[in-house]
């Protein structure tokens, strides 16, 4: 069942660092950090440092 945190639009996707792997354990990755993970990798900054990420960077368009 997914949280309600879980549910809101991740900023990840909008960001330059953020990609997705083949992993099915792991499908969510950040550049930046260099980590993969099985949630979106903002929630898993929020709930380790309790702050927002500061490696955004938005995508060139």
């Amino acid at each position: 069942m997914k949280t309600n945190q879980q549910t809101k639009s991740s900023p990840c996707i909008k960001c330059k660092h953020h990609y997705l792997t083949w992993e099915k354990a792991f499908p969510y990755g950040c550049r930046a950090m260099g980590f993969k993970s099985r949630q979106s990798p903002w929630l898993k900054v929020k709930r380790e440092t309790g702050r927002e990420c500061l490696l955004f960077e938005p995508k060139n368009r």
